[in-house]
């Protein structure tokens, strides 16, 4: 078939490979003038890696591998633990902590070279039985047998199908960098995440001295940006125990983004005919659970099966919604309650057993609940 994918994200990259490896015709638009690698560190866990490996992707030589993750309360004491190292070993793939612009490369390592046309801004889109076609800013169009929109959070493709309803602000926001932060805990295989009154603060090894961290904030769209940003998170955060203090005095203003939280609640059908939506565009909710790429992953996995399958393509279009929709519905409940910013007092939190995770993640993929049938 002759496909067409908005965007070429880290979704739009990795459903491109499939597309191609299985003998189709494949052309991605991206709105943005050109290749755009920024952004912070991504967390990959063992249902996103076992994707990655399917793809040909290796991580053994990006980022950092992590072992544990630790919550903390503000003042130092533990308040659950979770093995991610038990979760590698059972269910075959480690949890790495990877930069989005390595990742990228990754994944755009190999295709062909002008597989993406840069400076398309889709701004219509429209089928008849057979064809469907994408009408650009700059007037041009492109007409294939299906589109696939991956095109992010503010998704021109979904608005052109459902409108904006359904895209609501959730209640925090991230400050987060990816920096060299000298500190012992960049050089483990530990993930703190660290909650009190005043937000949350999560600190991630990613590999070659690199350490990614990010602060929770109350947020609302109506908020006004601090004009020191980094001064705001040292009184609010500056107090808490080690090692945030010492991040926070390491960080430099150019190291910080922000991006508010969002959440679409998630329903069983996302396209119509012979559309389709992946990723963020189809799924946007905040980024509590750290299943973001992970679960953009999970949809190219399940879109690449059932586009193998014989049939009418759109019949197999609803075929990926529908096998998709009990796991990324789950997700998205739970990331839409912020587990990020519970603060579980510790005497709690040594109920949850410590493998907890090795479950959770079947329960949130394809991948790799398919693998043990």
């Amino acid at each position: 078939m002759d496909i067409l994918v908005m965007g070429a994200g880290v979704g739009g990259l990795a459903v491109a490979r499939v597309l191609l490896a299985a003998g189709h015709r494949v052309r991605v638009y991206e709105r943005a003038a050109e290749w755009r690698t920024g952004g912070a560190a991504l967390m990959i866990f063992s249902n996103g890696a076992a994707v990655l490996h399917d793809l040909g992707v290796s991580l053994d030589d990006v980022g950092g591998r992590v072992d544990r993750i630790d919550a903390m309360t503000a003042g130092g004491r533990l308040r659950v633990s979770m093995d991610i190292a038990h979760a590698a070993a059972h269910h075959g793939f480690e949890t790495r902590a990877v930069s989005r612009r390595d990742l990228m490369e990754l994944l755009a390592d190999g295709v062909p070279g002008d597989l993406v046309r840069y400076g398309k801004a889709c701004q219509d889109v429209t089928q008849d039985h057979d064809r469907v076609t994408a009408t650009f800013a700059d007037g041009s169009t492109a007409t294939g047998d299906l589109l696939i929109g991956a095109d992010g959070h503010h998704s021109a493709v979904r608005h052109r199908l459902w409108g904006d309803a359904g895209v609501r602000p959730a209640t925090f926001g991230t400050w987060q960098g990816l920096s060299p932060i000298d500190i012992e805990l960049t050089r483990t295989h530990r993930h703190l995440m660290i909650t009190g009154r005043e937000g949350a603060c999560g600190l991630i090894p990613a590999g070659k001295g690199m350490l990614q961290w990010w602060f929770d904030v109350p947020w609302s769209p109506g908020d006004r940006r601090p004009a020191a940003p980094l001064a705001e998170l040292r009184r609010r955060f500056g107090h808490w125990a080690s090692p945030v203090p010492e991040v926070l005095a390491a960080a430099t203003e150019a190291d910080l983004t922000f991006f508010g939280h969002h959440w679409r609640k998630v329903g069983p059908v996302w396209g119509k005919g012979r559309v389709t939506l992946l990723g963020d565009a189809a799924h946007i909710m905040p980024p509590t659970l750290g299943q973001g790429a992970n679960q953009t992953l999970e949809d190219v996995w399940v879109l690449g099966r059932e586009l193998a399958r014989d049939g009418d393509p759109a019949v197999r279009l609803r075929a990926y919604e529908k096998a998709r929709y009990p796991h990324i519905s789950l997700v998205s409940r739970m990331a839409k309650r912020n587990p990020a910013n519970w603060r579980i007092p510790p005497l709690l939190g040594r109920l949850i057993p410590e493998t907890s995770q090795t479950a959770m993640l079947a329960c949130y993929s394809n991948r790799l609940t398919a693998r043990s049938r």
